[in-house]
């Protein structure tokens, strides 16, 4: 048996995942969790994946609670926040000009202009 598998079957770890999960369903109850051994730094992976436009604001809703558990309570968990891949792409495709407006730059200007 690994080390990283004693952490996942530690009460206080699945205590602490458990908790941590809840905080973050609160807020966002679509969120979807992958939970498993890290190894760099050693201990415990969640990755939430979660809808939204930024993913800070649901940092925001654990990270006091995240450092507690991994200062005060010794214990390595480690959260991390993701967005939806389809999400991600949508919002690339948005950010691209249209195709038929190309930019061209106009001499003496440090900033190209766009033409249709």
């Amino acid at each position: 048996m690994t080390r990283e598998h004693d952490q996942l079957s530690e009460p206080a770890v699945r205590v602490a995942v458990a908790e941590l999960q809840g905080l973050i369903r609160d807020h966002y109850p679509t969120v979807t969790f992958d939970v498993g051994p890290s190894d760099d730094p050693q201990g415990v992976y969640v990755r939430a994946t979660v809808d939204v436009a930024d993913a800070d604001e649901v940092v925001g809703v654990f990270l006091d609670r995240m450092v507690d558990i991994q200062i005060d309570e010794e214990l390595p968990i480690d959260v991390v926040v993701v967005r939806p891949p389809e999400r991600v792409a949508r919002e690339l495709r948005a950010r691209q000009p249209p195709h038929h407006m190309t930019a061209v730059p106009l001499s003496g200007r440090a900033t190209p202009t766009w033409r249709s």
